[in-house]
């Protein structure tokens, strides 16, 4: 077994035994080391972003002081979820290996398929209001801090 997914798995069955969330487990890894380890807690944390991977990548960015964890790889128990899919991408990790499927994470009772619908309906402009009701207004007042933004000379895109 892969090290680094052994550790992830470690992480997940961990968990089996504190009920601190899920069976979830994911490590960051840069340059063959480890720099960022999570398991889910959402429960123990009352916070539903506290998925493993959301967890790692906390740990990975305090520990390297960036936000940024370009060239890092990422061990995680299952296929990510939509929220944390987003958030790899955010910190601009590129490689991700997973062990369960999100068809596994789903026969457990962990109901990621509504938002991978829901966000497939987004890109064809369908809302499922039972889910989630967006609605645009003010935008001729929230675009003015956009505006001052995109004129600040010592701006940092991220």
């Amino acid at each position: 077994m892969n090290k680094f997914m052994e550790i992830a798995k470690g992480l997940a069955k961990d968990n089996l035994k504190t009920n601190a969330g899920g069976p979830f487990g994911a490590c960051i890894v840069k340059n063959g080391e480890i720099i960022g380890k999570g398991s889910n807690q959402v429960l123990a944390k009352n916070d539903p972003t506290a998925h493993a991977e959301i967890m790692a990548i906390r740990e990975a960015c305090q520990n390297i002081n960036s936000y940024d964890l370009s060239n890092c790889e990422l061990y995680t128990s299952c296929y990510p979820c939509p929220m944390c899919l987003s958030a790899i991408i955010w910190s601009n990790i590129k490689t991700v290996y997973y062990g369960n499927t999100k068809e596994d994470a789903q026969n457990i009772g962990f109901r990621d398929d509504f938002i991978y619908d829901y966000i497939g309906k987004l890109d064809k402009n369908v809302q499922d209001v039972n889910i989630l009701k967006l609605t645009n207004i003010d935008r001729e007042e929230t675009i003015k801090e956009f505006e001052q933004f995109s004129k600040k000379e010592d701006k940092i895109i991220y």
